[in-house]
């Protein structure tokens, strides 16, 4: 089944209940991006965030972590009780099996993402360990970004490597993802679009009008 996954941190910060409230109806998971300046250069959301959105949201809530030390975040987040954590493949490599079973054992899914310029064969020994991949479609740590078409080849690869060994992990997309891009990734495989600014909250100027100008285009609603 594929799906959507809102990005919070491109919402109105002003009416970000009232916001969330709406669109839970329209997406089939929330998506927080948290930066810690260093990792990536830029700040964006944090737990205090997610936990004011916690009575408001009724969809589960994935955090992808552009940090340079995730393990110091993953308590909190367990606190939390997200659905899902994405880590980027170089913050966790030394650690990966720790962090995978802490995870599993607190019934939390787990992803790695993949910046541009890495590999899939990075993911060897952990295809059987993930609940989801992310392929990065834009460097990491800013919204707005060109689409980089090279990561359809990417996504093609993981949806191979799924058949050949029979695994079920899923292959979730984020960045400029949109009404420009959806139909080249979906005929890739992709199965869960990460909407932003481009691909969502730009579509109308209220967040009624965004979701149905967003249903129109998406090859799967």
């Amino acid at each position: 089944m594929k799906k959507v996954s809102v990005s919070v941190m491109c919402a109105d910060y002003n009416n970000l209940g009232e916001q969330i409230s709406k669109i839970n109806d329209f997406t089939d998971l929330f998506h927080f991006d948290f930066m810690d300046g260093h990792y990536v250069p830029n700040v964006s959301l944090n737990f205090d965030i997610i936990k004011r959105l916690n009575s408001v949201m009724k969809k589960p809530v994935n955090v992808h972590l552009m940090v340079t030390n995730p393990a110091d975040y993953i308590d909190r987040l367990i606190e939390l009780k997200v659905d899902s954590i994405s880590f980027h493949f170089e913050t966790i490599s030394s650690q990966a099996f720790r962090i995978i079973n802490k995870l599993k054992s607190n019934n939390i899914k787990i992803g790695i993402v993949l910046n541009p310029s890495e590999k899939i064969d990075l993911l060897d020994h952990l295809y059987n360990k993930l609940d989801f991949i992310t392929v990065m479609t834009v460097d990491p740590g800013f919204a707005g970004q060109t689409f980089i078409p090279e990561m359809l080849e990417k996504i093609k690869k993981l949806v191979e490597v799924k058949k050949k060994n029979n695994l079920n992990f899923e292959i979730e997309v984020d960045g400029s993802v949109n009404d420009k891009t959806i139909n080249q990734l979906y005929n890739a495989g992709a199965d869960i679009y990460i909407l932003g600014s481009s691909g969502f909250f730009s579509k109308g100027d209220t967040i009624e009008k965004a979701i149905t100008a967003t249903n129109k285009y998406l090859p799967f609603r």
